[in-house]
């Protein structure tokens, strides 16, 4: 599943103008939509931690934290239960990205 999701993304930055960055958008926000739609889930049994790991797999988290802390907390757990439960992972890609803006030298897409 993680390959079919890699070969997605570099068919959408070879053959569109998407940046990086709003390919990165469509694989979250398309992963917390199907999540919430509760259609991800079919996913993750059929393909694991393949389903999981990429970006589609985050949103899915993220949706699937609000659901459940909606649940236990109300309106509230809607506001915390997505940062709760993908805490983890955003707390890599803050410390992954800030180690890649000191060692790189980002290129703006050509047009």
């Amino acid at each position: 599943m993680d390959g079919l999701i890699c070969i997605i993304g570099q068919i959408l930055i070879d053959k569109t103008k998407l940046t990086p960055a709003r390919i990165l958008v469509i694989f979250v926000t398309t992963g917390a939509i199907l999540g919430g739609l509760g259609v991800y889930q079919y996913l993750v049994d059929f393909a694991g931690a393949g389903a999981t790991v990429p970006l589609t797999g985050f949103g899915y988290n993220l949706a699937k934290g609000a659901i459940e802390a909606t649940q236990q907390m109300g309106l509230v757990g809607s506001f915390v239960g997505g940062v709760k439960a993908a805490a983890g992972g955003i707390a890599a890609a803050v410390f992954f990205g800030y180690l890649a803006a000191l060692i790189s030298k980002p290129k703006m897409k050509k047009q």
